[in-house]
């Protein structure tokens, strides 16, 4: 009996359901590129590594590395063509950098195009516009972003826009003035949205065509002293889930015609005048059905279900077996889950299983100086 695709692949997830082990389905591909930032500074890293990951063994094989100081964050452009990673520079270092490369798909390797200054200090996150047009980066240290022009070949231009936020948050030791984390546009390209640390706030700015509308911006507030970090938004781009650093909350958010309603909003733990959560990533699961988190606080990844009204329902916290975890990424058939543990120098591979959401230590690691950011690519 010949089955049809759909039922081949719903086959191939119950036979994992059930052992707990990703098989070989037809259509699956059986080698990625896996590409990691790092911090160079007290560290045995050079900056940027590229691994070939095999998807049925979960074995990963060095392909490339180029020395860049601190690229830990990291964004392939829409035609995979072009990585731009921020070098999360300041004080006595310098000012901090943006740097592009092109990627070879076929060997992994990595080719310097161009750097450029982001008017700033610790810049911690870069995003890329749908089109691949501009690429944004969010100065933490300083507390602002900065807009850049790509051109034919991927190269930045100079910053063409630099927007400074203002103000502070309850907690003094933490919020002293504003820390610019996640700064993206939203999936249609019409909004940048940054999440700033330091006050508090979410706030969107109108985009078209390479102007930033800082006149009509929306501000967004969130829990006092929360300290909101990492937002992700789903597939239908109606939802946004965010993670705050100081508090572990998780806020989900309705979207809608640029504007945000906090819809639900969940602890991961309440303690914090004993220690801050310290909490770092969030990421829904390629099939949007599963959000986790980490946590360095306690070294923790925590997973929630997401119901089909977008509510979160949460299922469960479990080691990183490393320590530091900071950002985490998902394989694009939802097949692994790795993290990127900062102080243990390791990324820790977990197998998981995509109909429960449950992950399970794989046993395989790559070693690492101090690894903060994986990203996937296609090998050709």
């Amino acid at each position: 009996m010949k089955l049809n695709r759909s039922v081949y692949l719903t086959v191939c997830m119950l036979i994992t359901f059930i052992f707990q082990e990703p098989i070989a389905c037809k259509g699956q591909q059986k080698e990625l590129l896996l590409i990691t930032g790092t911090y160079t500074t007290n560290s045995s890293s050079r900056g940027i590594y590229v691994y070939r990951f095999n998807t049925l063994t979960a074995q990963a094989t060095l392909a490339d590395s180029v020395i860049t100081p601190n690229p830990s964050y990291l964004a392939l452009s829409p035609n995979s063509q072009y990585l731009y990673a921020v070098n999360e520079l300041g004080g006595a270092a310098g000012t901090g950098k943006l740097s592009a490369f092109t990627l070879n798909h076929t060997t992994g390797k990595l080719q310097f195009i161009n750097q450029q200054d982001t008017h700033g200090n610790h810049p911690c996150y870069v995003a890329i516009h749908p089109s691949g047009k501009w690429v944004l980066a969010g100065n933490y240290s300083s507390g602002n972003w900065s807009l850049f022009e790509t051109g034919a070949n991927g190269a930045l231009s100079p910053a063409s826009a630099t927007v400074t936020h203002a103000g502070s948050g309850p907690n003094s030791s933490r919020q002293s003035g504003p820390h610019v984390h996640c700064t993206r546009f939203t999936p249609d390209g019409k909004n940048i949205l940054t999440a700033d640390l330091g006050i508090d706030q979410l706030i969107s700015y109108p985009f078209s065509e390479g102007i930033v509308d800082t006149l009509t911006k929306r501000v967004t507030p969130v829990t006092p002293g929360g300290g909101p970090r990492h937002f992700t938004f789903n597939q239908k781009a109606n939802r946004l889930y965010l993670i705050e650093e100081l508090s572990g909350n998780v806020l989900a958010f309705s979207f809608k015609k640029n504007r945000l309603k906090k819809t639900q909003q969940l602890p991961i733990h309440s303690d914090t005048t004993v220690y801050p959560a310290n909490s770092a990533d969030i990421q829904l699961s390629p099939d949007g059905r599963f959000l986790y988190t980490t946590h360095r606080y306690n070294n923790t990844i925590s997973a929630f279900i997401v119901k089909p009204n977008g509510k979160l329902v949460y299922k469960y916290t479990q080691s990183t077996l490393g320590v530091g975890p900071r950002n985490f990424s998902i394989t694009p058939d939802g097949n692994y889950l790795l993290v990127a543990n900062q102080t243990s120098n390791e990324i820790v591979i977990f197998h998981r299983n995509t109909q429960s959401g449950n992950i399970t230590d794989s046993g395989k690691r790559i070693s690492a100086g101090k690894p903060v950011c994986l990203i996937w690519a296609q090998l050709h």
